[in-house]
């Protein structure tokens, strides 16, 4: 489990992580989205204990992030891909691969088992011999995936994993994702993609210095909105708008065009009260479902509160 407690960082008089409390679980995939400079990535770096906080506390695994012989057996536990990947350029793909595994200590065959299977993975290993800095962007960022997972980590830290990469790339890199969760990794990512947060995170963090705001996609839209029911109808008459607010259950109406928004308590009792009230008044109702509010509303709505 990954912990903090009122963890702090400050750059002389600049706050940029402000007491941080939170819990991931084992085999939880957290994500952090929020505006650059939102202090994503400095959390990253101080529970990967690259830098130390100001003040408050972190743990991971158990382990104390404030102390030197528990931090370095911390690092042996992770595994991060940074904002920049930081690799060595002139050497090949395979050769950074390696030469990080000999590092985490890797037996000879179990890294080279290891390396292939997962430049295969990424779609790579034809440009294993390649040197890194003839790669684009999105394959140096494949590289610097690969080493962050090469000694198998047991929790993985995501700077903007899909940045940079082509759609197929993203797709392959979501995919790989969701595998290493299903073997119970616990992985915490930072992006500004918000599409990619709603699919991978089973949480997700608004983060802007603070923590605003922490929960799955749906609970963080069940915190600002409730139930909203959209009804599409052929056309809309006048007195209908009328006739459905006045039913019980429903809370406000409003038209977008030849759609009703109908915000109600609890759509299983009030839907069919809906749908009765505009057929009996000559309506041609064409589809009726929830209104799906997205992490994009979510954000805007936080870190304009926040402003």
């Amino acid at each position: 489990m990954i912990e903090t407690r009122g963890l702090t960082r400050k750059f002389g008089t600049i706050t940029a992580v402000d007491d941080l409390n939170l819990k991931i679980r084992d085999g939880e995939v957290f994500g952090f989205i929020g505006p650059n400079g939102a202090g994503k990535t400095t959390t990253v770096r101080m529970l990967c204990c690259l830098i130390a906080p100001t003040s408050g506390s972190a743990h991971i695994h158990g382990l104390d992030i404030s102390k030197p012989e528990e931090a370095l057996m911390i690092r042996g536990k992770i595994g991060l891909l940074p904002e920049m990947p930081g690799l060595y350029e002139s050497l090949s793909a395979y050769r950074n691969l390696d030469f990080y595994a000999q590092l985490y200590d890797v037996p000879k065959g179990v890294r080279e088992e290891r390396i292939q299977k997962l430049l295969q993975t990424l779609g790579m290993w034809e440009r294993r011999d390649d040197p890194v800095g003839k790669f684009s962007k999105g394959m140096k960022q494949k590289i610097a995936m690969a080493r962050a997972l090469v000694h198998e980590p047991d929790y993985l830290f995501l700077d903007e994993p899909t940045s940079g990469l082509d759609p197929e790339a993203s797709l392959t890199v979501r995919n790989y994702l969701l595998d290493l969760k299903k073997e119970g990794r616990t992985i915490f990512i930072n992006t500004h993609n918000l599409d990619d947060a709603a699919r991978l995170c089973d949480r997700v963090g608004v983060m802007s210095t603070r923590l605003l705001a922490v929960g799955t996609p749906d609970e963080l839209s069940g915190m600002f909105w409730g139930n909203t029911t959209v009804v599409r109808l052929r056309h809309i008459a006048p007195g209908m708008i009328d006739a459905v607010s006045s039913l019980p259950g429903v809370t406000g109406v409003k038209q977008e065009g030849s759609a009703m928004l109908v915000d109600v308590g609890y759509p299983e009792d009030v839907n069919p009260l809906i749908t009765k009230t505009l057929v009996n008044m000559g309506g041609e109702v064409l589809s009726m479902g929830e209104l799906k509010r997205g992490l994009e509303d979510v954000y805007i709505k936080l870190l304009g509160e926040r402003r």
